[in-house]
């Protein structure tokens, strides 16, 4: 997968991972994943990268995640939950930055220093 980060402008702790980035240096690609959401294969590649289950990534907080009537709680299976990820990205935890074979989340934006070790 390439470098980049999964990005919302509107999001303050996007912006200031995005920042942290650029001090730094660092080229990546900027995603605005909601206008344009990862494939189903590079959220799993994200998930593989994170060592994390799709639910790991969900914003629970999201209006669109209780109108939706999702349960983190239910049997839904990994390809379901990438799929629902896809499909409304805003429930997608934000931002997630991937560098040289590596991701983190940028909550907090310095999580992403990390990727610097």
């Amino acid at each position: 997968m390439k470098d980049c980060i999964l990005h919302n402008p509107r999001c303050r702790k996007s912006r200031k991972t995005l920042s942290l980035l650029r001090e730094r240096g660092v080229d990546v690609e900027v995603v605005e994943y909601l206008r344009h959401p990862p494939s189903p294969s590079e959220l799993h590649k994200i998930c593989t990268l994170l060592d994390v289950h799709p639910t790991e990534l969900v914003r629970t907080g999201e209006s669109q995640f209780r109108e939706l009537g999702l349960s983190l709680d239910d049997d839904r299976t990994v390809e379901d939950w990438i799929d629902i990820l896809v499909e409304y990205p805003r429930l997608i935890e934000r931002p997630i930055v991937v560098l040289g074979g590596k991701a983190v989340v940028g909550r907090p934006p310095e999580n992403a220093l990390a990727l610097f070790d």
